[in-house]
């Protein structure tokens, strides 16, 4: 052994007594440079100019949805919400497929990444994540909380694995499967199985997931948003789908990044579940967001479906060749600003942000409690092109707490959470659309990010204390009048059509669509909140 090579502790938990055997090398907890020395050796990826690791994530570059499902059985059966969503497995079926997957892993060489998902000591998650690929392990390494102790390492004992093979894939008639592509999740096994698919972010939203399913149990909120806080301490946290802008929106270099993507809030308040960033990176810009950009050329990045010159090493940040789904995973410590600790207090404003691809919505409205939770249970926005297999343009949807394909739980159980929170510390509501204005998509433009970051920095400064509001007819919403840097006739939609009538019908057709999705909350919501809009 090495002088420079430390001596480490017998290990605790071994990849044999998860059932892993046979294989050429493990690799427990490589290092980053390690992982960069495995992935180009194995040619998994390209080294870029300045440090970045650019890899493919193979035929999918975005989620695939029809590809997800959940184990059914007796813990799960009167729990998970079932439905289009969250699709029942058989656990023979499931545990089948486990077993050739294992045998697919002898002979092979395995990374192991022991981490945690969760800031807060009291409610995180152990985890640990298997991969056959070294890009992959980096990847994990990067999003998810890092042990450092060597000991702590050591003892580490996982309450939740995740098996990564991208080159293994199903047979969807002997495995019943959806495609050759899956990923399997047993709650009662506390294991996740993913193959066929090479994309990062099934195995980031796989372990939130998780979260999703465990949180609310010990009375924790889990949320598909961002987190930051203010220099005067107060924290704020944006909920939104991939593509709406939470990541851009809280990485503020005047504000404290808490985290980009996913948090919990608990009486303690709210904490990140990450170590890391994910970043969509297409026709990124230094002027609009530094702090991201910056990261791209940074050691230890991953950059997934970039374009990049074989030659040169030069990235093209405009190449749509790939997927327009293109990603940047870092470590969050990439940020300046970021939170040492990953915990904040308890928001005093809370953005709900969506991409309204009809141009309707205001671009920045207050809400009420009960709106506030309607939203949240609509989750209305535009599934941008490349976030998942498939979608090539904006397409409107309704995903229920803005994030209902990692909700396995029923909606109004988060949404109740919420508002309960929401009363008990007085935070305060905001709709902020980062789609279209002037008109619907392809007739109107997107709404500029530099306008969208001053209301932003309008309503967390509380600048909006003294502005008058008007409310708009068609969904209640208070729209100020006024907003510093920012023309007054941006503020209400309807002004920034040429067609005033066709604005109408609309916002007419949009507040219909509203109605047709909420409906499906009849039962479990009261009237008054089924009247709101």
């Amino acid at each position: 052994m090495s002088a420079l090579t430390p001596a480490h502790p017998r290990r605790k938990c071994s990849v044999e007594e998860q059932g892993i055997s046979n294989y050429t090398r493990v690799f427990y907890n490589p290092t980053t440079a390690q992982l960069y020395e495995q992935a180009v050796r194995r040619k998994e990826g390209l080294l870029a100019h300045q440090g970045p690791l650019v890899v493919r994530t193979g035929r999918f570059t975005g989620r695939a949805p029809n590809d997800k499902f959940i184990v059914k059985d007796a813990s799960t059966a009167d729990r998970v919400w079932w439905g289009e969503v969250n699709r029942p497995f058989d656990p023979e079926h499931f545990d089948r497929l486990h077993q050739r997957l294992l045998a697919y892993l002898q002979g092979r060489d395995i990374f192991v990444q022991d981490c945690y998902s969760g800031a807060d000591e009291k409610y995180h998650l152990p985890i640990r994540i298997i991969t056959e690929n070294a890009w992959q392990s980096l990847f994990a390494r990067n999003m998810f909380l890092r042990i450092l102790d060597p000991e702590a390492l050591a003892a580490f004992e996982p309450e939740f694995t995740l098996i990564s093979a991208p080159h293994f894939s199903a047979n969807p008639v002997t495995d019943h499967t959806h495609s050759g592509a899956f990923i399997l999740m047993d709650f009662t096994k506390n294991l996740i199985l993913i193959g066929g698919t090479g994309y990062g972010g099934e195995v980031k939203k796989s372990i939130f997931t998780v979260m999703n399913y465990l949180l609310p149990q010990k009375g924790v909120l889990p949320m598909h948003c961002s987190a930051n806080i203010g220099k005067d301490g107060s924290s704020a946290i944006f909920f939104g789908l991939s593509g709406t802008g939470k990541t851009a929106l809280s990485t503020d270099p005047e504000r404290q990044l808490v985290g980009d993507d996913e948090h919990g809030w608990s009486e303690n308040g709210i904490f990140n579940f990450e170590g890391g960033c994910y970043a969509k990176v297409i026709f990124l810009s230094p002027e609009a967001e530094p702090q991201i950009y910056q990261s791209l050329g940074r050691f230890g990045t991953v950059l997934e479906n970039v374009a990049i010159d074989s030659k040169f090493r030069r990235l093209d940040l405009y190449d749509t060749s790939i997927t327009e789904n293109t990603r940047a995973a870092y470590p969050i410590g990439f940020i300046e600003n970021a939170s040492p600790t990953g915990l904040a207090p308890h928001p005093r404003h809370i953005v709900m942000l969506t991409c309204d691809a009809f141009g309707v919505l205001p671009p920045i409205s207050k809400l009420t409690t009960r709106q506030a939770m309607y939203h949240f249970l609509s989750g209305y926005t535009a599934k941008v092109a490349g976030t998942e297999a498939d979608i090539v343009e904006p397409q409107t949807t309704f995903s229920t707490c803005f994030g209902s394909p990692f909700m396995p739980l029923p909606p109004i159980v988060y949404a109740d959470m919420l508002g309960r929170r929401i009363q008990e510390h007085g935070s305060t509501c905001w709709l902020i659309n980062t789609g279209w204005t002037g008109g619907g998509f392809g007739i109107g433009s997107r709404i500029s990010i530099k306008y969208t970051r001053r209301m932003v920095h309008a309503a967390l400064g509380d600048r909006f204390q003294q502005v008058e509001f008007e409310t708009e007819p068609y969904f209640g919403l208070s729209i100020p009048r006024q907003c510093p840097g920012v023309p007054s006739e941006v503020l209400n939609p309807i002004h920034t059509w040429k067609d005033k009538e066709a604005y109408e019908r609309q916002a007419e057709d949009l507040r219909n669509r509203f109605r047709t999705n909420f409906k499906q909350f009849e039962s479990q919501v009261d009237p008054e909140l089924l009247a709101l809009i």
